[in-house]
């Protein structure tokens, strides 16, 4: 599995905005795509502009495969629904090498 680590400054008036059309443009796009697990959305409480999202895939194959064409459009059309009123600060990859244990069940 790879997480896909993105970190935005966004403006704290704009912050719910920017979560509800991540979530109404950007999360149907990537479940369309084969690979794609799950995502979240995280809040600093320590700094009000700033937004961590964290998009869980199989592999980075998967990730990757996405048309760069397609992401540029998706972007483009996020970047405008939010009036370009958002930063991306940090944008990362990381590979899961171990998963948690759970506890057994009763």
């Amino acid at each position: 599995m790879v997480i896909e680590w993105l970190r935005f400054q966004v403006p704290t008036a704009l912050r719910e905005k920017f979560i509800q059309l991540d979530d109404r443009i950007w999360s149907p796009f990537l479940a369309s795509y084969p690979g794609y697990l799950s995502k979240e959305i995280w809040i600093n409480p320590d700094e009000e502009t700033e937004i961590a999202i964290a998009i869980r895939w199989e592999s980075l194959e998967a990730w990757k495969s996405i048309p760069s064409e397609r992401l540029q459009q998706v972007e483009a059309e996020f970047s405008q629904a939010m009036s370009g009123d958002y930063q991306l600060l940090e944008g990362k990859a990381y590979q899961v090498r171990k998963f948690p244990q759970t506890a057994p069940t009763s």
